[in-house]
């Protein structure tokens, strides 16, 4: 299949159009037409190969992971989807199928590690994986998500990376009526935390540095706000959490939030692949406290998430843009200007 998208061709210039192939469609393969791709940061990552020690960019790449699309054709196996139905994919798009963590349905632990949705290898053939920035997709069916009725398809995108990176912690640590939640900032992952906390049950604080947040934090749902600036409100709120997410997306200090964890909370990292400040133990061993940290959730969980937002009408909020404007929308994320997410309406790659 002939495709056209937006690829990086090296670390340094802006996006720019791409012609390639597709691999041919197995018997249990989906081919996919994109219409709606949200930018994520770990876009702007990769693009720019900020990762190169640990996860080096092959170019040229081909980036986007929240993908929705409708189907336009199906192998001769392929039960789960028909053509014209509206489907979402994520982060990844194949795994071996047979470890322990794929046989418990999370996926994105495969012992042998899940092909990524792009800058991955194809498990058969080898061949490098390129995302949604394009018109196609191709992905093996058990890796396509069923898009609910009563969704706006223009806004589910960023469910599928952001989405799903704070519902599967949530979800993990039993949040539910009761539950006292905080979660520290509010953007890309942080206000749908709060949406999610919230319509789980949850009492939900939003931990954050400016005061101005408030407004905003509780118009998400949140019942209060603490701002981490002010060390009486901050010392005020010890021992008052059972879990708190944090979706600081750099390298930073965790001992003020420990210190907000009541006994056997625990401590979610979501947003920073970084190297991180040193910490005491002290409060960990006196408290029974935790540190965790949590990656996307498996194809199940993910599937559940989008019915839940189906049946709360949970949505980030977005920003959508034409194809065109991607290089802009890279700028602009790099700066932290956005609420909360860009979508890029695929119909735009063809006048792009």
């Amino acid at each position: 299949m002939q495709t056209t998208g937006y690829a990086a061709y090296d670390a340094d210039t802006p996006l720019a159009p791409y012609s390639f192939a597709r691999r041919d469609l197995r018997d249990n393969d989906v081919a996919i037409e994109v219409l709606y791709c949200g930018i994520c940061h770990t876009d702007l990552h990769i693009a720019k190969n900020l990762w190169k020690d640990w996860f080096p960019t092959s170019y040229p790449t081909v980036p986007g992971h929240e993908i929705v699309g409708r189907v336009v054709e199906v192998g001769k196996d392929v039960r789960l989807h028909a053509v014209n139905d509206l489907v979402a994919v994520g982060t990844i798009i194949d795994s071996c199928q047979h470890c322990d963590q794929c046989r418990r349905n999370e996926e994105q632990m495969c012992r042998q590690g899940p092909t990524l949705t792009y800058g991955g290898a194809d498990r058969i053939d080898r061949s490098m994986t390129y995302g949604g920035f394009s018109k196609h997709m191709i992905v093996r069916d058990n890796f396509v998500l069923k898009l609910p009725d009563g969704l706006d398809a223009a806004r589910v995108a960023p469910l599928l990376c952001a989405g799903i990176t704070v519902y599967s912690p949530l979800r993990l640590w039993n949040v539910g009526p009761g539950s006292r939640v905080g979660v520290v900032g509010i953007g890309g992952l942080g206000h749908l935390a709060v949406r999610f906390a919230a319509a789980l049950g949850a009492s939900v604080t939003v931990i954050t540095r400016s005061a101005a947040k408030g407004e905003e934090a509780q118009a998400l749902g949140a019942e209060s706000v603490l701002i981490s600036t002010a060390p009486d409100a901050m010392a005020a709120a010890a021992s008052s959490f059972d879990v708190i997410i944090d979706t600081v997306p750099v390298g930073h200090d965790m001992s003020p939030y420990i210190d907000l964890l009541d006994v056997e909370g625990v401590l979610v990292i979501v947003g920073a692949l970084d190297t991180m400040k040193g910490f005491s133990s002290l409060p960990l061993i006196t408290g029974r406290r935790r540190i965790t940290g949590s990656p996307s959730g498996g194809i199940a969980e993910t599937q559940e998430m989008l019915d839940f937002c189906a049946r709360k009408q949970i949505l980030p909020d977005c920003e959508i843009i034409e194809m065109h404007e991607v290089n802009d929308a890279f700028d602009r994320l790099e700066h932290g200007d956005v609420r909360y997410r860009f979508v890029i309406d695929m119909a735009s790659l063809a006048v792009a």
